[in-house]
C-alpha cells in the first residue's frame, strides 16, 4: 500500500511540474511582444530573402534618445510619446529592393519602422550597422 501511494504521489508531482512547464502563454514576457503583429508588414517591406534579428517597441522620444541617426531618418513625427515597433533584419539591401527607403543606398541591415497599434510603415532604414541591440543573451 505505501509503494502504490509513494507511486501515485511521484505521478502527480511529475504531471504538475510537467503542466507547469507547458502552461499557455500569451506574449513572450517581454515589452516587445505587442509589436510581433508588424512582422508580416515589416517582412513584405524588406523581401523574402533578409534574416530577422529582433524586434523594440519604443517611443520616437526614446529612439530620439538612444539613437538619433534613426530617428533622424524618419519623417517627422509631431507627437514624441507615439510608440514604434523597430523590426531589424540581416542581408543586401538596397534602396530599390525595400519598401519606402531611408537612410544609407545600400547596406548590410533594414530596420523597418511602424507606427503602434496602426501598423503604418514609416519607412525601411538601411543602415551599416545595427542601431540598437536587437537580440537576447537568453530565452526563458
Amino acid at each position: 500500500m505505501t509503494r502504490l501511494a509513494s507511486g501515485l504521489l511521484a505521478g502527480v508531482l511529475i504531471a504538475g511540474g510537467l503542466a507547469g512547464c507547458t502552461s499557455v502563454r500569451s506574449d513572450l514576457g517581454t515589452s516587445d511582444s505587442s509589436c510581433y503583429v508588424a512582422l508580416p508588414a515589416a517582412t513584405r517591406a524588406v523581401g523574402p530573402h533578409a534574416r530577422l534579428i529582433g524586434v523594440h517597441l519604443v517611443t520616437l522620444a526614446a529612439l530620439h534618445r538612444q539613437t538619433p541617426a534613426l530617428f533622424d531618418a524618419l519623417p517627422h513625427q509631431p507627437a514624441s510619446g507615439q510608440k514604434v515597433c523597430l523590426v531589424a533584419y540581416e542581408g543586401s539591401f538596397t534602396s530599390r529592393s525595400v519598401s519606402k527607403p531611408l537612410g544609407w543606398p545600400s547596406g548590410p541591415m533594414a530596420v523597418v519602422v511602424s507606427k503602434i497599434p496602426s501598423n503604418q510603415l514609416l519607412g525601411t532604414v538601411i543602415v551599416r550597422g545595427a542601431p540598437l541591440r536587437f537580440g537576447h543573451s537568453h530565452i526563458g
